[in-house]
């Protein structure tokens, strides 16, 4: 349910055709961690995402790989689908690329399908969950990595070829720190230093990685600009095929669909290391517990023209039971397409369509930075529960005004229900800023 809005990827071509000199060699690899003007850095790597040959800026800078960019980012949903969106309008650079489609017959099979899928635009990783320190502070965190596929020519011989990029991004939340301490890296994949392998989860970005191993449990080390995050995620019980066997509807045209799964329920473990305001006078690294949420999705289309924006919730409930919910909202505010998953702890699965799912305003925040008002506490409903959503502190805007895109609302939340916390939970919140244009030309 993420996608590419029309004005922000024609500036991305414009940019990159003005900023990038087609000439590919080993810069294009480049592993470098260093400060760049923001505009220069974010023209590359959105160049990067729409499938433009990615070589040196004209003053022959190597790629710029590390961006710190607290609190301003995009959504990992919305990145994704930023990916896809922008490859389909790069006919500009090159003829249309041809994708692999997601379609209803195939079924997802696990410990396979963990794995990536080249053949498809983009996919990606993304895990969130809550943690708590030795002295009981809560914290959130997010890590996610994607492969996009760039339709670049598959018969030319290069090493250096950009057929694959490798994009990861990283995020910390702590109410003591009051907004989200974020990094990213990005490169494309090749040498050693940045893949995404089929077959089972291990995917790298220099020294960052996401690995599954063979009992199933997911070793995650990110260091990044000012935080870090060592973390074990093990699983408390199986995967939830997201839809019909792993295909995902994201509006009414069949082909508007993802592969998608989730593992709810990962039972965490490691250390943090906090950036400097945030409770702590030094980097040391905090022990951490917690439960997480990973989301894997992979798919080559893009959503329904008039949608402009979306609300999406990943769940792990006290009781056991997991809560995956989203609703793409149209232009006159009302539903273009919902569904929602509740499992509960016997492993029995409840889905719900359209007129069954909702998302409803409780209280807004405003953002001293935008002035955007987000709905930062809502109720959900699906069928006849009604589940209350809190946020561990307001301001996790993410303001990408800088970047491409608009700012929107992602973070850590309270879920409740008749005044009882029942479990805790990750909310996404794009297309309140203003409305997005979303969709094909």
């Amino acid at each position: 349910m993420r996608a590419l809005p029309r004005e922000v990827a024609r500036w991305i071509l414009r940019v990159a055709a003005a900023r990038l000199d087609p000439v590919c060699g080993e810069a294009c690899l480049g592993l470098r961690r260093r400060r760049a003007p923001r505009a220069a850095s974010l023209a590359l790597a959105e160049a990067a995402s729409s499938g433009v040959l990615i070589a040196r800026e004209r003053s022959r800078r190597p790629l710029i790989e590390s961006r710190c960019v607290t609190p301003r980012r995009r959504s990992p949903r919305l990145c994704g689908w930023l990916s896809i969106g922008t490859l389909t309008l790069s006919t500009a650079f090159a003829a249309t690329p041809e994708f692999a489609a997601v379609t209803p017959d195939h079924a997802i099979a696990l410990a396979q399908d963990s794995g990536a899928h080249a053949a498809f635009r983009t996919e990606w990783w993304y895990a969130t969950g809550w943690l708590t320190t030795p002295d009981n502070r809560p914290l959130g965190f997010q890590i996610t990595f994607f492969r996009s596929a760039t339709g670049h020519d598959a018969a030319d011989p290069s090493a250096f070829a950009p057929s694959q990029l490798i994009i990861a991004h990283a995020a910390l939340s702590d109410p003591a720190l009051g907004h989200l301490a974020h990094d990213q890296r990005m490169a494309r994949q090749g040498f050693g230093l940045a893949y995404a392998k089929p077959a089972n989860t291990d995917v790298k970005l220099d020294a960052w990685k996401m690995m599954r191993a063979a009992d199933g449990h997911y070793d995650v080390t990110v260091d990044a600009n000012g935080f870090a995050l060592h973390l074990m995620l093990t699983p408390t019980q199986a995967p939830l095929i997201q839809g019909e066997r792993g295909y995902s509807r994201k509006g009414p045209r069949a082909e508007q669909a993802s592969y998608y799964y989730s593992e709810p329920q990962l039972r965490v473990s490691g250390s943090v290391v906090r950036p400097v305001g945030a409770g702590s006078p030094s980097h040391g690294e905090t022990a951490v517990t917690g439960m997480a949420w990973l989301d894997h999705e992979w798919s080559s289309t893009l959503l329904d023209a008039d949608a402009v924006g979306w609300d999406w919730l990943g769940a792990n409930l006290t009781d056991g039971s997991a809560l995956m919910a989203f609703k793409v909202r149209g232009r006159d505010g009302h539903a273009i397409w919902t569904h929602a998953a509740l499992r509960k702890p016997d492993g029995d699965v409840t889905t719900f369509g359209a007129g069954q799912v909702d998302f409803t305003p409780l209280r807004t925040w405003r953002s001293p930075r935008t002035n955007t008002s987000y709905p930062v506490s809502m109720t959900v409903k699906t069928g006849t529960l009604r589940w209350r959503l809190d946020p561990l502190m307001d301001d996790q805007e993410l303001d990408s005004r800088q970047s491409t895109g608009a700012p929107y609302w992602e973070g850590a939340v309270r879920v409740s229900r008749e005044g009882v916390e029942v479990g805790r939970a990750y909310l996404e919140l794009t297309g309140y800023a203003k409305a997005l244009r979303l969709g094909k030309e």
